[in-house]
């Protein structure tokens, strides 16, 4: 491998898990801001069931409904994918937005 080729990728590999970091993080204060759209389906305040399930305390769960872990991934994907009669919200937010929705989630 070229000197430079070795360069680059010992930069890249080091400034991965600032990379990683700055993307999971976001403001839970904007979040409860997007997560008004979510709530003519989902409680944010308790586990019962609206249209969707209850979000209170989803992040303590073991696991989603579909019997995955609960991690940020999982439920980002939730989100982006949609899923039994959640539409997708992939295209429809902004990956800042679902950062601050997954940080509001975390406070419920």
């Amino acid at each position: 491998m070229k000197p430079l080729g070795i360069i680059s990728v010992c930069l890249c590999v080091a400034a991965a898990p600032w990379v990683l970091a700055g993307a999971a993080t976001g403001d839970p204060a904007k979040g409860k801001t997007v997560f008004a759209a979510c709530a003519v389906c989902h409680n944010a305040d308790s586990t019962e069931k609206k249209m969707g399930p209850g979000l209170k305390g989803l992040f303590k769960r073991d696991k989603l409904k579909s019997g995955k872990k609960v991690t940020d991934a999982t439920v980002l994907a939730r989100v982006n994918e949609g899923g039994g009669g959640m539409p997708a919200y992939k295209d429809m937010l902004t990956d800042g937005e679902k950062n601050d929705l997954i940080a509001y989630l975390k406070t419920l």
